[in-house]
């Protein structure tokens, strides 16, 4: 694979002639970004509530309205040619975009060394199982090292050599093989019939685990407008979109509520990791760890053209800078001490797309010229309106889910405020 940086500004609009993503292109990367480890393990979190048939129900319909959401935001990328902090400009104002865009380096940051430790961990457990624990291969330093240097050595390649020279020729067709291998295994050795019929405990409502799973393509509303802008018509974004990260998320999802209602009822991630690797010696699994680092990625590519937004230096540099930040904290901290934390940051993100979405696609009918402004109180006001919602329902009424009614309370107050407080068209200051 040879590396080409690209030199694409994430405050300018991606020329026509770099626009070259098609559908295909779209639903190889959305397919890819839609499998990994930590999709299994979701899966994993729902199953001793929900049981089998109430875990896939609330997948697909978590999946479903998710991926309709994302691929709505990605058009906005193409309509644009923006990156996805760049479009908020757009609705909050060339000033109310810095705290976003601050805010989603810092969740990035931390998404990108989770994702090193997820792997760092997997490939540990499956060393020493396939070696011995006194192993260099079960060696968690190693592998973190490994995995830190190969997700920033693809950030720094950029979307358009990663999308084209990898997953397109051949990234996409290990990971079908994989997925194929693992449902095989599943259909020949468990008893899905009794586990069809065999109910939850109970312990997660059913509001619950839909949230959880919309939870999955909304985290990525913050990024895909960094990929979308590559896109050549709207119509092969949005269908590439949701039809790649549908079967991806739905499949592999659904894969880690079977495999351990069949063969890791403890629930435990060690279980569920030494029951998938005995499929097929473990190659399918291996391909899937792999693949995470795809994820780790677009975490450290997007945290790049984010900074952009901030700091005045090339893509490529800034990848390169934050992929190193990530490896070291992901060698120096515990896994435990993020989680809070980024669900804390990431809950600002599904209210700002509900005010952008609305912003975008009624109030201005997709145009990308409006009349500049430092700050847009209105579209700030709703989405300030969205994240106390969010809260509120959290930590209140958690059975309810927060996530869909915060963004839909946030664009409905961006549409009641952008029609009150309605701006002249004029150039956009992007």
């Amino acid at each position: 694979m040879s590396i080409q940086p690209s030199t694409y500004s994430p405050d300018h609009a991606v020329p026509l002639a770099q626009r070259v993503f098609g559908a295909r292109d779209l639903f190889s990367l959305w397919f890819s970004l839609g499998i990994g480890l930590m999709v299994l393990q979701t899966g994993a979190l729902l199953a001793p509530g929900l049981g089998l048939s109430g875990s896939l129900l609330a997948i697909f319909l978590g999946t479903l309205v998710g991926v309709l959401l994302l691929a709505c935001v990605g058009v906005i990328g193409s309509d644009t040619g923006l990156s996805a902090m760049a479009t908020l400009k757009l609705s909050l104002g060339t000033h109310g975009a810095s705290l976003p865009a601050l805010l989603n380096l810092l969740q990035l940051i931390g998404w990108g060394s989770f994702e090193i430790i997820v792997m760092r961990d997997a490939a540990s457990l499956l060393g020493a199982r396939a070696f011995s624990d006194a192993s260099l291969m079960a060696n968690p330093l190693l592998w973190t090292l490994v995995f830190g240097a190969l997700a920033t050595l693809l950030a720094v390649s950029g979307p358009l050599t990663f999308v084209r020279q990898i997953l397109r020729k051949w990234g996409i067709w290990l990971l079908l093989a994989a997925c194929i291998w693992l449902t095989w295994n599943l259909f020949a050795k468990a008893d899905l019939a009794a586990l069809w019929v065999q109910a939850g405990d109970g312990s997660m409502p059913f509001a619950v685990g839909f949230d959880i799973a919309i939870a999955m393509p909304l985290s990525w509303l913050p990024l895909i407008a960094d990929y979308s802008r590559f896109g050549k018509r709207a119509k092969s974004v949005f269908g590439g979109t949701a039809l790649g990260f549908f079967i991806g998320n739905f499949w592999l999802m659904s894969l880690g509520v079977a495999y351990t209602l069949a063969f890791a009822p403890s629930g435990e991630v060690n279980a569920l990791l030494l029951a998938l690797a005995g499929a097929g010696l473990g190659i399918p699994l291996l391909l899937i760890l792999l693949d995470e680092s795809e994820n780790a990625f677009a975490d450290i590519h997007s945290a790049a053209v984010s900074s952009g937004i901030l700091l005045r230096m090339k893509v490529e540099h800034l990848a390169l800078a934050i992929g190193v930040i990530c490896t070291l904290i992901a060698c120096l901290a515990p896994l435990a001490q993020y989680q809070n934390f980024l669900l804390l940051i990431g809950s600002v993100f599904a209210p700002l797309f509900g005010v952008v979405l609305v912003d975008h696609f009624i109030l201005r009918k997709r145009s990308a010229r409006i009349a500049s402004a430092a700050l847009r109180w209105p579209a700030l006001l709703a989405w300030l309106g969205g994240v106390s919602t969010y809260h509120l329902l959290a930590n209140l009424y958690p059975e309810v889910g927060a996530t869909l009614p915060s963004l839909v309370l946030a664009g409905l107050l961006q549409l009641l405020l952008g029609r009150v407080f309605s701006y002249a068209q004029a150039p956009a200051q992007a």
